[in-house]
């Protein structure tokens, strides 16, 4: 059986995807985005070790708290850099009738994550820019890699929901929700597109591990900004 490094858990998550969720943090990141929350989840090395079968009896404890929307959650890090993990523990999930869900950057693709995404039923997709040079000089790999993601959820028929994080002077315009609101035209897999206003409560983090803040110098959005952004979501 696989083992999984996973750096934390959240027991009743209610920002994860739909209803209740139950949240594993996994451990390692193949990228460094410059709005990242948890950058104590980049190293490949570290976290904690558990088999499938150990969270599934973790999960099982908070089953009657999802009803008919919750379930459980992979985050990170990135969780696909662990897909044999995720598939086994998702298909066990699935046996015990509990909803699945995945939440990616779409930068890894191949076939165990294919087959991981076989037992997923919900994707928590990161459309993160609206162009390969922000994406290159800000998360680390180009905008095709998510794109290419997209267009296999798309393919698997999986539900799909675009989250884009608002930050200031980036991505805080309308020709980013153009963008998404494009996407959502073009995959029919979509079906909501979540908007985040970029948070610095993340800088304690960085400092207690003598990282540099890449986003320090960028202000939160405020809420009128994020009330017309949003105005603007056909999703």
């Amino acid at each position: 059986m696989t083992i999984g490094k996973i750096n934390s858990i959240q027991s009743l998550g209610a920002l994860d995807g739909p209803g209740i969720r139950f949240v594993v943090f996994m451990q390692g990141c193949n990228l460094r985005c410059g709005c990242c929350h948890n950058p104590e989840t980049w190293a490949l090395e570290g976290g904690d070790e558990y088999t499938p079968v150990a969270i599934l009896e973790k999960v099982k404890r908070f089953k009657s708290y999802f009803g008919s929307k919750g379930g459980i959650t992979v985050s990170g890090g990135e969780p696909l850099l662990q897909a044999d993990f995720v598939y086994e523990l998702f298909s066990l999930c699935h046996d015990e009738g509990i909803n699945t869900c995945i939440d990616t950057s779409g930068s890894v693709l191949n076939d165990k994550v294919i087959k991981a995404l076989s037992v997923t039923d919900r994707v928590l997709l990161d459309i993160k820019y609206d162009n390969d040079e922000d994406y290159l000089k800000f998360v680390g790999c180009s905008i095709e890699k998510p794109i290419a993601f997209l267009k296999s959820l798309n393919k698997m028929k999986i539900p799909t929901t675009i989250r884009n994080v608002v930050i200031p002077s980036l991505n805080d315009n309308e020709d980013s929700i153009e963008y998404l609101n494009g996407l959502a035209n073009q995959f029919g897999c979509i079906d909501k597109i979540e908007l985040l206003p970029f948070k610095k409560i993340c800088k304690v983090k960085y400092d207690d591990m003598k990282l540099h803040f890449k986003f320090d110098h960028i202000n939160e959005p405020n809420k009128e900004l994020m009330q017309k952004l949003n105005s603007k979501i056909i999703l």
